[in-house]
């Protein structure tokens, strides 16, 4: 990091970004098995942070939020399915569409996975109360545009509030 008091606004947010991206990528590992325990993969995590049980939501705007082809998509879905954590429907108003939703079970492997990767690293519980506040607070502070990719990510700090 910069140790220098008169770093430009952009070294210091270089900084901050670094350390940020070094604290994501060092829990890489840790991730990865969060999603072995639950036998999936981090395309599915993706799929899964975008479908919810009561909307369900068409195979061609799938593609476009998962950022692939109309076919991966089919591919996954077919997985998903075959695990019985989505399931295809019919479109309400185009019988040529098919929409895709959670099941129970999608619903509850979801909140299931969600929760044990919010479960804190040793490490960070190693910390003083004080300075875990702090972070808090920083954190919070960030544009919810870098956070958008973890909308649980709310959740789960106001769940964890006991100050």
């Amino acid at each position: 990091m910069t140790r220098t008091t008169d770093a430009s606004k952009a070294a210091i947010a270089a900084d901050v970004w670094g350390a940020v991206l070094g604290v994501a990528m060092g829990q890489r590992d840790r991730f990865l098995a969060a999603l072995a325990e639950f036998g999936l993969t981090p395309g599915d995590l993706r799929a899964l942070m975008v479908l919810e049980p009561e909307h369900s939501r068409p195979m061609g705007s799938l593609a476009t939020a998962w950022e692939c082809d109309a076919s991966n998509v089919t591919w996954m879905v077919d997985r998903l399915e075959q695990r019985g954590l989505v399931e295809r429907r019919p479109h309400p108003t185009d019988r040529r569409v098919k929409t895709v939703a959670l099941t129970p079970l999608g619903v509850q492997t979801k909140t299931d996975l969600f929760t044990r990767l919010h479960e804190p690293p040793a490490d960070l519980l190693a910390l003083d109360r004080e300075t875990l506040r702090s972070l808090r607070a920083a954190l919070a502070k960030l544009p919810a545009s870098l956070r958008a990719g973890l909308r649980f990510a709310d959740t789960a700090m106001a769940a964890h509030d006991d100050t």
